[in-house]
């Protein structure tokens, strides 16, 4: 008699499905197994090549929300019997699937290959396996490299962006630990913007994280001009994001006291594919009962003389849950590849990305109290595009990998903004040109193992930026390039990076000791004034990560290294005059512990870090904040959990949940010593539950974050303007409900969600910012997801 669901599985079946779910099938599928037949599945993503046989063959099968990612599928030709179809299924995947009785199977990963060593607890032997060449640390942010780095990271993968109905980076980011995504405020109100913090750091405009697409950098000058104010990425464009939170400043920088993100675009397919997707949605219980749409495009393939390319295009059209907030916005990348043998490849990759949107701006106490959703600056408005070009060049034999990359970005970014008592047009143009090499070798040194690394990048940078500005008045005139000219500068950037570290395997244990050399020369010159600010400096990153195989599904991890960030120009005035032509500086400390069998993924860790002088830019009044000396402290948590392994009962659950307790002070003397950094959260989490059953997917999530301070001072009471005041902590829920219509119907996948299903009501403000107060959240709000592959 086959084990059927208990009454809890089947309590939570209904709560998912909003009806009762029929495992009538499991005693056929039991008697099957052992049978042949003939099947007949195309070449397919894993996900829908195992759906659609699922269903031929009766049986059920379950996998986490991570498992399958978007990896291909030989499909199936031919008469067998499950367990046979399942292992041609799963070949060259790096899956496996295991029997969990009664007709039930899950997909795991195969065992991960780790350096061979005796566990002398149990004579065992652990296979840690040959040594080659890791190369590139982010890797293609496969499973693989997440447990293999020795520090904190988290992947979001693309599955999990629909599966969240998540159309922004916020949304995100928002699912990592440790990470602040506030809704987009400020100067940074609008879809083009990027607003996070990781650890506590301020989440203002992503200042102080190293950001990067495909490994290049985002910001239209990362040395110079940091601020995500515009940054052209699109989620439907996207493979993964992956979150370095520690473990990899020696390779990336500057920035990287907040860790590393890397935006991972669509891979280019082997096989002539051609996908669509688009996501609609509207905040019925607002002001506003606009639709807001995304649409996705992937088009390409490989050919067999190894020659790929493919197109991705993402837009967006369409208002969210405020007034004045419409936005448009085009991005395309052309993407190419050529393996011109086993051991020499080419990739090239171009982007033109371009928008505009409506910024809606804070809101005073009394303004919000009237009416949250509205918009007190109608003449706010952001613009701009971005041009990419990028070229590499990679040689990988036996122990050796060599590559060289060059790229090129150019930048306009520009907007209408009320400053109080004028109008103000702000058009900023930004050229970056980069150059970067790296050299890896791996070699045996007694009974040890080494890859060594050397690596040497060249980034040059120019601006332009300027501001014209009409009085604010009645019969309101929009400033053009014609109106009074106020500021004009131009800064540049000529930065040379030099890393080495040297990867190595001493039985169990993995030792990379490392050093960045950073040397920086950077100027401003205003050419209203004639007056000329210079800052030179250079600047040594030691580091050290250990790694610690405990069995092949478990690791240990440490790591210390410097992290820094460069003097901006907007900072350089008061900087130079003031002296302080020094880079911020800090010293990041982690340990942690990672598990992964397949079935299980879970992560803990605790970290510090002593940031030795911390700057903000003020707005409002052209100045620099020397918040000076913060201590940033805590623990962070993940855990993915395929329930099957349980029970068959609850075969295609999975459960899902993060922790982030994050202790952000400053610790500089003065008044505002012991206080909290501001927008710092102390307690930030996520938990939810996934259901998988043959074409059906459902999923129930939760998010929380606790109270924050808008200042250094820490107030509580609430300024006029909403830009001070306690921000207070908040809990959301959401749900969708997905199902995928199979390769007979070009894998039509059809899904609604939920967002903020109590419709909590929640903001954030914006305090040293032109458009500072309050911000309101995102209330209820429903969405559509379709897609189609050919």
């Amino acid at each position: 008699m086959p084990n059927l669901p208990t009454p809890l599985a089947r309590t939570l079946r209904c709560l998912l499905l909003g009806t009762t779910v029929s495992v009538a099938q499991l005693p056929q599928a039991v008697a099957a197994e052992s049978a042949t037949r003939e099947y007949h599945i195309a070449p397919a993503s894993v996900e829908s090549a195992v759906n659609q046989f699922g269903r031929e063959a009766g049986v059920l099968i379950s996998f986490g929300s991570t498992t399958v990612a978007d990896q291909p599928s030989p499909g199936l030709q031919g008469s067998y019997t499950v367990e046979q179809a399942l292992a041609v299924l799963l070949e060259g995947t790096g899956l496996q699937a295991r029997s969990l009785g009664d007709g039930a199977y899950s997909l795991e990963q195969a065992s991960l290959a780790q350096p061979a060593s005796s566990d002398p607890s149990t004579g065992a032997t652990v296979e840690l396996g040959a040594s080659s060449v890791v190369g590139d640390w982010l890797g293609a942010a496969e499973q693989i490299n997440v447990f293999e780095h020795p520090g904190a990271r988290d992947v979001v993968r693309r599955e999990d962006f629909e599966r969240t109905g998540a159309t922004s980076a916020r949304d995100v980011l928002n699912r990592i630990p440790g990470v602040n995504a506030p809704q987009n405020n400020g100067t940074g109100s609008h879809d083009m913007a990027m607003n996070f913090g990781i650890r506590g750091l301020n989440p203002r405009l992503a200042t102080r994280s190293t950001v990067l697409m495909d490994g290049i950098p985002v910001p239209f000058a990362p040395y110079g001009q940091p601020q995500l104010s515009f940054a052209p990425v699109s989620m439907g464009n996207m493979d993964a994001v992956d979150v370095v939170r520690g473990g990899g400043a020696v390779r990336y920088g500057p920035q990287n006291v907040g860790g590393i993100v890397n935006f991972v675009t669509r891979a280019i397919p082997d096989e002539p594919t051609v996908k669509g997707g688009f996501q609609t949605q509207a905040s019925p219980s607002s002001s506003q009962d606009g639709f807001k749409t995304t649409g996705n495009l992937l088009a390409g393939g490989t050919a067999e003389n190894g020659l790929g390319g493919a197109v991705l295009y993402s837009g967006v059209r369409g208002s969210d849950w405020r007034e004045h907030s419409d936005a448009q916005i085009d991005d395309l990348i052309l993407k190419g590849k050529y393996q011109i043998d086993e051991a020499n490849s080419l990739n090239a990759q171009a982007q033109y990305y371009e928008g505009e949107a409506d910024m809606p701006g804070g809101l005073s106490s009394a303004a919000y109290k009237a009416d949250p959703y509205q918009s007190t600056r109608r003449y706010d408005k952001f613009w701009g595009r971005r041009t990419m070009v990028n070229f590499g060049y990679r040689y990988q034999e036996d122990r050796r990998e060599f590559t060289a990359n060059t790229f090129f970005t150019k930048t306009l970014r520009s907007g209408y903004l009320d400053q109080g008592n004028f109008l103000s047009l702000s058009p900023r143009e930004y050229w970056v040109r980069g150059v970067e090499t790296r050299f890896s070798q791996g070699f045996d040194l007694g009974q040890t193992q080494h890859e060594m690394s050397v690596g040497y990048r060249y980034i040059s940078e120019a601006g332009h930026e300027l501001r014209y500005r009409t009085p604010i008045s009645a019969n309101q005139q929009l400033p053009s390039t014609d109106s009074r000219n106020d500021r004009d500068t131009r800064g540049g950037t000529q930065a040379h990076a030099f890393y080495i570290d040297d990867r190595i395997d001493i039985g169990r244990w993995t030792f990379t000791p490392g050093i960045r050399y950073e040397m920086i020369d950077s100027q401003q010159t205003n050419n209203l004034t004639n007056v000329k600010y210079q800052g030179d400096y250079t600047t040594a990153l030691p580091a050290l990560n250990v790694l610690y195989h405990v069995n092949e599904n478990w690791n240990l991890y440490a790591n210390t290294e410097g992290s820094f960030g460069s003097v901006q120009y907007s900072q350089m005035p008061n900087r130079v005059t003031g002296g302080e032509v020094k880079p911020e500086k800090a010293r990041t400390w982690e340990l942690g512990t990672r598990y992964d069998n397949g079935n299980l993924r879970a992560e803990i860790g605790a970290f510090l870090i002593n940031f030795d002088n911390q700057y903000d830019s003020n707005q409002t009044n052209d100045t620099v904040i020397a918040r000076g000396e913060t201590r940033h402290q805590g623990i962070e948590t993940s855990i993915n959990y395929a329930l099957d392994s349980l029970s068959p009962a609850l075969a295609g659950f999975d459960v899902h949940a993060s922790y982030a307790f994050v202790d952000a002070t400053i610790r500089e003397d003065g008044p505002n010593k012991g206080n909290r950094v501001p927008f710092s959260s102390r307690h930030k989490g996520t938990l939810g539950v996934g259901y998988t059953q043959g074409p059906w997917k459902l999923d129930l999530d939760s998010t929380y974050q606790s109270s924050q301070f808008a200042d250094n001072a820490n107030t509580q009471a609430e300024s006029a303007d909403g830009s001070t005041g306690r921000i207070p902590g908040y809990m959301l829920f959401s749900s969708r409900a997905g199902y995928d219509f199979g390769p007979q119907l070009s894998d039509l996948n059809v899904a609604v969600g939920v967002k903020n299903i109590f419709n909590r009501q929640y903001y954030t403000r914006s305090f040293d910012d032109n458009n500072k107060g309050k911000y309101v959240g995102e209330p209820r709000t429903i969405y559509v997801q379709t897609s189609v592959a050919f």
